[in-house]
């Protein structure tokens, strides 16, 4: 599975979550790598993880008791979709996608993405990540995107402040990944939320992803690590102030999270504890993603 130059972030054999999702929960935030025979990596990769293709991909969905998933262009593959196009096309309709492009691109290269199934573009601004975020560029795109599309933005959030007018700019809904990556052990109320709070009171289609416990709640990065009880704690409340627009999603394969893999069952028991009710449940789950990646079905 790995090698002294691919790293496997993933647990081998995620445990069963206790809690079942309901009818038509999406994973709206996953990945695939590979496998990089393939899809070679970008030349301006940052890291080279193992294999971990769509057969694996649906299988934990399967497992974890999922009905679709929304597949997220992986940084490492660059602007070449190839390998999330052909983990949709082999999903037999039950996966959407998240692509990361050149803002140059053509209509008629978008309009084929969109034929593949993608219904949003990624902007990263994770300097460990990508070497360019060209703010201007974006904004340009994202006023040419296909009808019904919405711009996905990646950031950390010490600089939450400095992407404002950037983000207020863009003219189709916005979704925030990792909830903008938030010191959740300030709680609730701490400065991060705060401005988190603050940029969903601007707007009405700005969604977020109540996602990666693992990852904002980790032990390496001075969290409290599983069972994550500093993101429960923070997250609960944003859920259930902002329950329209709130996507989950399970990471997978967890990109860099080699040092602390996370069980995917207890990735997905977070669930209730962020969405204590069957109403927010089904929101999370299945309403919100379900408008923004199947419209026509939603």
């Amino acid at each position: 599975m790995s090698s002294p130059d691919r790293t496997a972030s993933w647990h081998a054999s995620p445990s069963k979550p206790h809690f079942v999702p309901p009818p038509g929960a999406v994973d709206a935030h996953c990945h695939v790598f590979g496998p990089a025979e393939r899809f070679p990596f970008s030349p301006q990769a940052k890291y080279h993880p193992a294999d971990a293709g769509p057969e694996a991909l649906f299988a934990l969905r399967d497992h974890l008791g999922f009905s679709r998933n929304v597949i997220v262009q992986a940084s490492c593959h660059g602007t070449d979709n190839s390998a999330t196009l052909d983990a949709i096309a082999r999903s037999d309709g039950k996966a959407r996608g998240v692509a990361v492009v050149d803002p140059d691109i053509s209509g008629d290269e978008l309009a084929a993405l969109h034929a593949g199934g993608m219904r949003a573009v990624r902007f990263n601004f994770l300097k460990r990540l990508v070497d360019n975020a060209p703010r201007d560029r974006f904004l340009a795109l994202s006023r040419r995107l296909p009808a019904h599309w919405h711009v996905v933005i990646y950031f950390e959030a010490d600089i939450l402040a400095e992407l404002r007018p950037f983000i207020d700019a863009i003219p189709v809904p916005v979704v925030i990944d990792h909830l903008g990556r938030p010191n959740v052990s300030q709680g609730p109320d701490g400065a991060d939320l705060r401005a988190l709070r603050n940029l969903l009171d601007s707007r009405e289609d700005i969604h977020i992803k109540p996602t990666c416990p693992d990852r904002l709640d980790a032990i390496k990065a001075g969290g409290g690590g599983d069972p994550w009880d500093a993101f429960a704690r923070a997250v609960a409340p944003l859920v259930a102030d902002y329950p329209d627009r709130c996507l989950w999603g399970t990471d997978w394969p967890h990109p860099n999270m080699a040092d602390e893999i996370p069980d995917d069952g207890h990735i997905v028991d977070m669930i209730p504890r962020i969405a204590p009710t069957a109403e927010l449940r089904q929101k999370l789950l299945v309403a919100n993603p379900m408008r923004l990646y199947w419209p026509e079905h939603a």
